[in-house]
């Protein structure tokens, strides 16, 4: 009986190189890449920028989960972004961006 051959050669230890090699491109990655336009903002992805510990800006983003002095959980349009710290704030908000204030002490996603 023949041994069914693996896409990759050990399994999970493929190197970062290899496996980006075997990603198939969409259609509209390959458009924003050939023509040099930004990744982020043209495919959609969610922009957090901090300023310090006491600012975080965040573009393209769905709506808020969870809003409360301590935890800020939002939805981007892949992930959940949650922003937990002391005393925050939601200082303004748009549709497409906002600015949280407080003492911020960890930024994790969720996919």
């Amino acid at each position: 009986m023949m041994k069914k051959k693996s896409k990759f050669k050990d399994g999970w230890a493929t190197t970062r190189k290899e496996r980006e090699a075997n990603r198939t491109i969409s259609g509209r990655e390959l458009v924003v890449e050939s023509l040099r336009l930004p990744k982020d903002s043209m495919l959609g992805a969610s922009i957090v920028t901090l300023t310090g510990n006491t600012e975080a800006f965040v573009e393209n983003y769905k709506g808020i989960i969870e809003y409360t002095s301590e935890i800020i959980l939002l939805q981007g349009k892949t992930c959940k972004i949650e922003i937990c710290g002391k005393r925050l704030s939601i200082v303004y908000y748009t549709n497409e961006d906002m600015k949280i204030s407080g003492w911020i002490e960890r930024v994790c996603y969720f996919v």
